[in-house]
């Protein structure tokens, strides 16, 4: 039986793309975009591959997206703008701020208050499970903080994206570890990231369709809480970009991010997950000429930590001197 959301239907011998395109009446291109995304089970177990071979009287579950999002409205939003030029805009987006329309969310984004401010490339605008992203090269979720760029033309968002495919940028956050930190150094993890079998909206090490994940973290300050935990302010800087890779990986250390409650716990003193994209390095899409954007930490993240108990380092509390580009 069907349950919302869910399409249940019983193969015939062949291809997994083609059978299930046959069966459903859908595109072979979308349940491609469905097989890739980790949305299509064959007798229980994620496949991820389109040409996986169906002998005939498998069960394929798939969890259908909604449908794509028809019209996004342009609103007045004030955003806090770090860089501004003619190839691209780089925001701090507060907490809260969702980066892109999605099914359920069309209004408040980032991209409606980009809107309301200038016109975005379409090319690539609609992903596919339903979202629209023009000019969006990376994001971040809802709860994060911090540095995000934006393209404003087609050639600047292929050349953006080509720069963060290629890992010609650098990425650095600010978090709060709440666990048991045992590190005095730096810490380079390296473990695999995909999608979690049983709880589909969380990611995992290991899971279905794992793809390399690196992140090292540098503890910048640390002490122990008084309960058999020591928490630490930590800088992560992720090489690779998977979804929620540096809160799977906190807690992959035993160090969930202080508020997240999707990968460790509420918290009283911080009221979302204390992440924020501190500082983004970038080659501009046509100069080359390397950005250095900055976003200070935000007050809820420092309130938090001195909350705790725990002091603030001079760096975190000076930032970069002059230009807030520059670190």
């Amino acid at each position: 039986m069907n349950s919302p959301g869910i399409l249940t239907l019983l193969a015939h011998a062949g291809r997994l793309d083609s059978v299930l395109s046959d069966l459903s009446g859908v595109s072979r291109s979308q349940v491609s975009g469905w097989i890739e995304a980790g949305q299509v089970q064959v007798g229980g177990q994620v496949v991820q591959r389109s040409s996986h071979k169906l002998r005939g009287g498998e069960t394929i579950e798939v969890d259908v997206p909604p449908p794509a999002i028809s019209h996004v409205e342009a609103e007045q939003i004030a955003l806090d703008v770090i860089y501004e030029d003619d190839a691209l805009i780089a925001v701090n987006k507060p907490p809260g701020m969702v980066t892109h329309p999605a099914p359920g969310v069309v209004s408040g984004t980032l991209v409606n208050a980009l809107l309301g401010r200038m016109t975005l490339p379409a090319q690539d605008g609609f992903a596919q499970d339903g979202s629209y992203r023009p000019g969006i090269v990376h994001r971040l979720d809802k709860d994060t903080s911090g540095v995000i760029v934006v393209a404003k033309t087609v050639e600047d968002h292929a050349r953006l994206s080509h720069s963060f495919k290629e890992r010609e940028t650098r990425k650095t956050y600010l978090a709060i570890a709440a666990g048991q930190w045992k590190a005095q150094g730096p810490v380079q993890v390296d473990a695999p990231i995909g999608r979690h079998t049983v709880a589909r909206q969380r990611m995992t090490v290991g899971g279905a369709g794992a793809r390399e994940a690196q992140t090292l973290f540098t503890p910048l300050a640390a002490f122990p809480d008084g309960h058999g935990r020591t928490l630490a302010l930590v800088q992560a800087q992720p090489r690779t970009g998977r979804t929620h890779q540096i809160r799977v990986h906190l807690l992959h250390l035993g160090s969930p991010i202080l508020g997240d409650t999707v990968y460790g716990r509420p918290s009283e003193v911080m009221g979302r997950q204390a992440l924020h994209a501190w500082k983004l390095e970038l080659p501009h899409p046509r100069s080359g000429e390397m950005l250095h954007l900055y976003a200070s930490p935000p007050d809820d993240l420092l309130s938090a930590w001195t909350a705790l108990g725990g002091t603030l380092p001079e760096a975190v509390l000076t930032g970069p001197p002059g230009d807030p580009r520059d670190f």
